[in-house]
């Protein structure tokens, strides 16, 4: 690792500490257009999340009605019943999106699949860094709001299910990332630009409370409306 990537996995609490966790859960508040363009306005806007630190899992409970909870890994993402049953399962769910737009309606199974990459990726990040087959370059710095941010140019193996193979990564004097840039391949590469902010020290990890989400123009910079994603987090807990 370089010495960027050392201070930000540092500045969240170091990597030896968050491999003592295997899990993350939170209540999880949502909001944004975006639900209501993928034709599932409310379905999660209270919510807890689950995610495992250790292989990519992830699961929304309850997942709209209370006797439901969604499970999603890259290969199959499922709907259970509160005991475990399966309603409805898809495989391979990530070919699914296939000539998606950002206008294209979601099933319920693929709204739990972004679902599943985008809490698990963020959740999971700083530290993934440190994963294998991950490789991060330092980019040219970026100025916003009176500060200037370091930034790292990610790329991920085909191996991580994520909203796309390259992202970048925005980080301020204190090595707290402030900023995740990405484009959504599986609504039509639709490029987010996404805010971070709220952090709070939970059992020694730094993990931000607050996520917004808006569109990204062509010359970087972030577009004022809409809100395409709001993200609140409180009752934090890691086990």
């Amino acid at each position: 690792m370089n010495d960027l990537i050392d201070m930000i996995i540092s500045a969240h609490g170091g990597l030896e500490r968050w491999r003592t966790f295997s899990s993350l859960s939170a209540h999880l508040v949502q909001g944004g257009v975006l639900w209501s363009v993928k034709g599932h306005a409310g379905l999660l806007d209270d919510t807890t999340v689950t995610v495992d630190l250790r292989r990519e899992h992830a699961s929304h409970a309850p997942f709209g009605d209370a006797g439901r909870r969604s499970s999603f890994t890259p290969e199959l993402v499922s709907l259970l019943t509160a005991d475990g049953q399966t309603i409805e399962q898809l495989a391979e769910p990530r070919r699914s999106f296939a000539g998606h737009t950002l206008e294209t309606p979601w099933t319920e199974l693929q709204l739990a699949y972004f679902a599943g990459i985008a809490m698990w990726t963020y959740l999971n990040t700083p530290f993934l860094l440190a994963a294998p087959d991950v490789v991060s370059t330092r980019i040219d710095p970026w100025d916003e709001g009176g500060e200037t941010w370091e930034r790292l140019r990610v790329r991920f193996p085909h191996t991580i299910a994520t909203h796309s193979t390259e992202q970048t990564l925005y980080v301020g004097p204190d090595g707290l990332l402030k900023r995740h840039d990405y484009d959504v391949e599986i609504a039509g590469n639709t490029p987010g630009a996404h805010y971070i902010s709220g952090y709070r020290d939970v059992h020694g990890i730094m993990i931000p409370t607050r996520r917004r989400i808006f569109p990204r123009q062509p010359d970087g910079k972030a577009m004022a409306e809409p809100l395409v994603v709001s993200i609140d987090l409180d009752r934090i807990e890691l086990r």
